[in-house]
C-alpha cells in the first residue's frame, strides 16, 4: 500500500478532493478528474485483477461519505465497478459515472413472504422494483423470509415458497434474479450486526425454499458473515450451493468489522472458492467500519482481489 493510499482522508469534501486535484496534489490519493468520474493517470484502481466483481454495499459507507457523488468516485478510486443497496433515484449517479448497481434494494428483512399478511406489500415493492431493474439494467433484486413471529420453521417455509411462485414468475420475464437472504440470529449486539427472531437463519433452510420453487431467477444471497455465524465450513458450503449462488457479501466476524487479521474468516481462501465453482455475479462489501473507512475499504478490496 502506498503511503498516499494509506492516508487519502475520506472526510475530504469532494469540492475540496476537485480543487486539490486541480492544483496537482497527488497526495491525495483519490485524484479525480474534473469531471469527478475517473481517477488519474497517476493512480492506478486499487483493484488490478478484476476476477472478483466487487461493489460497495451503500448503508455502511454513507455516513461518511454522504453524498452518493463522492462515494461513487471512492468506488472508481477503489476500482470497484458497482455501489449496491442504494435507493433508485441514485441510479442516475452511478451511471453518470460509469458504476452500476449489483443489486436492488427492496422491502427490508423485517418483511417477508412467510407471513401471508405482508405478501400485498411486498408483491407490490417487488413488482415495481423489477420494472426498475429492467430499465436501469440490475439484474439482481434482494427479498427475504421476514421475521418468524410465531410462526414455526415448516409454516414459515410453505408460505415463502406459495408467496414467491407469486413474482418469480415476472423476475424471469423481465430478466431479474430474485436473491434470498440468509441472516443470522445469533448477533444481538447491534440491529444491523444481527437480526434475533428472522426465519431465514440456516442455508440449507433458504435453500430448500428455493429448490421448491424451481425458478433460473430465484437464487440465495450468500452472506459470508452471516452463514459463518449459523452454519460455518464457508467453502464447503459454496461448493455445495455453487448452482444457488445468486449474491454474495462479505464483513470481518465477529463483528461484522473490517476484513483484516482480527476476524477469523479467511477471504482470500473463500475468494478462491468462488473462483473455483465458476462465480461470476458481484461480492459486495458490506462490513462496519470501526476505523478509517477509506484504509478499511482498501484493505477489503484487496484481500478480495485474488
Amino acid at each position: 500500500m502506498s503511503s498516499s493510499n494509506a492516508h487519502w482522508n475520506p472526510s475530504l469534501s469532494r469540492r475540496t478532493l476537485l480543487q486539490s486535484s486541480a492544483l496537482g496534489f497527488g497526495s491525495l490519493a483519490l485524484g479525480p478528474s474534473s469531471s469527478a468520474s475517473t481517477a488519474t493517470a497517476e493512480e492506478e484502481p486499487i483493484a488490478k485483477n478484476g476476477r472478483i466483481q466487487q461493489s460497495l454495499v451503500h448503508w455502511c459507507y454513507a455516513p461518511t461519505w454522504k453524498n452518493v457523488d463522492d462515494m461513487c468516485i471512492v468506488a472508481k478510486r477503489l476500482g470497484v465497478p458497482s455501489i449496491e443497496l442504494i435507493d433508485v433515484e441514485h441510479w442516475p449517479t452511478l451511471k453518470k459515472h460509469g458504476l452500476t448497481c449489483a443489486i436492488a434494494s427492496s422491502h427490508g428483512f423485517q418483511t417477508g413472504f412467510n407471513n401471508r399478511d405482508e405478501w400485498d406489500r411486498c408483491l407490490s415493492i417487488l413488482r415495481e422494483r423489477i420494472s426498475q431493474c429492467a430499465e436501469f439494467g440490475v439484474k439482481r433484486l434482494i427479498t427475504f423470509t421476514g421475521m418468524a413471529n410465531g410462526l414455526s420453521k415448516e409454516e414459515g417455509a410453505d408460505n415463502c415458497v406459495e408467496g414467491l411462485k407469486k413474482i418469480v414468475g415476472e423476475a424471469e420475464k423481465q430478466d431479474v434474479t430474485l436473491c434470498l437472504e440468509m441472516l443470522n440470529t445469533r448477533d444481538s449486539s447491534h440491529p444491523m450486526k444481527g437480526h434475533p427472531g428472522y426465519q431465514g437463519d440456516h442455508c440449507d433452510y433458504c435453500i430448500e425454499i428455493l429448490k421448491r420453487v424451481g425458478s433460473s431467477h430465484l437464487k440465495l444471497l450468500f452472506d459470508i458473515y452471516h452463514v459463518q455465524i449459523m452454519d460455518g465450513d464457508v467453502i464447503r458450503r459454496i461448493h455445495e450451493h455453487k448452482d444457488w449462488l445468486g449474491h454474495i457479501h462479505t464483513a470481518g466476524n465477529p463483528g461484522r468489522a473490517e476484513i483484516d487479521e482480527n476476524q477469523e474468516i479467511n477471504y482470500p481462501a473463500v475468494m478462491k472458492a468462488l473462483l473455483d465453482v465458476g462465480y461470476t455475479g458481484y461480492v459486495g462489501q458490506e462490513f462496519i467500519p470501526t476505523r478509517d473507512p477509506w484504509a478499511g475499504l482498501v484493505q477489503a478490496v484487496r484481500t478480495c482481489d485474488i
